[in-house]
């Protein structure tokens, strides 16, 4: 599995609200369309008024590499460049084991504590 997580930084608020609402369409395809997908989202930070977070999920490396060759990727990135970003930090993790957060009482766990 592979996470990416990171942030887009606009210039204002406005560009950052027009990149969003802009790229709804193409994260509803992206979600829809593409093979390996699990998760898919750009989103505006609730803290830092230009600043939107990224969240992806993808199955594994094959879909992320179909997912960069996509139509839906090729235009949303389009987008984005065009709004007004101003800075990035957005990384790739492979990702070899999850878990739940909570365990069966219901605690939260920082630990890995199912066999």
């Amino acid at each position: 599995m592979i996470i990416i997580a990171g942030t887009l930084d606009f210039a204002t608020p406005e560009q950052r609200d027009q990149a969003v609402a802009s790229g709804l369409a193409f994260q509803q395809a992206t979600r829809d369309d593409e093979p390996g997908c699990l998760a898919y989202c750009f989103a505006a930070d609730p803290c830092v008024a230009q600043r939107v977070q990224v969240y992806e999920l993808w199955a594994d490396e094959a879909s992320l590499a179909a997912h960069f060759e996509h139509p839906n990727y090729l235009q949303m990135r389009t987008l984005l460049m065009r709004g007004g970003i101003v800075g990035t930090d957005v990384k790739k993790y492979r990702c070899d084991l999850s878990e739940p957060v909570y365990d069966a009482t219901m605690t939260p766990r920082a630990d890995f504590f199912t066999a």
